[in-house]
């Protein structure tokens, strides 16, 4: 038997609120209070991460498989741009990762990775081929 956070996060979890919010806080659990704090932003860094992935990924197979085109895509774009909108509205700081270069090329990296394996194509930029503006903007499509 481990302590109440090994065993039931949920419990320590209610726990933990029910002292802070009574002002125990020599009761409090600080080292893993401290973690779940540092996951939150770890979590929210990578739904940000995973969705650009999935963004750019059917941007690149919009731009070089023009034949396949279709709903599904046109849908997954919006919806991961109305996402990726949403998560920088809710947490204004994960804008930095978007200006941070070796972030962005990282998750571009990915993206060509998923629409190769996705498409069998071996034809996307090594760069990005556009601004992150242009990536989020509802109104580009690439040709």
């Amino acid at each position: 038997m481990g302590t109440l956070y090994d065993d039931d996060i949920i419990a320590w979890s209610e726990q933990q609120a029910a002292l802070l919010r009574a002002g125990r806080w020599e009761l409090l659990d600080h080292d893993n209070i401290a973690g779940e704090i540092e996951d939150v932003g770890h979590r929210e860094k990578k739904e940000l991460r995973s969705r650009l992935i999935v963004l750019l990924a059917h941007l690149l197979k919009w731009q070089f498989q023009a034949s396949h085109r279709g709903p599904s895509w046109v849908q997954t774009i919006r919806t991961q741009r109305v996402a990726i909108d949403d998560a920088l509205e809710d947490c204004p700081s994960l804008q930095t990762l978007l200006d941070d270069t070796p972030w962005l090329e990282k998750t571009y990296l990915r993206s060509v990775r998923d629409a190769q394996a996705q498409t069998q194509l071996d034809v996307f930029p090594a760069e990005l081929p556009w601004r992150v503006e242009q990536v989020l903007s509802p109104d580009f499509w690439p040709d």
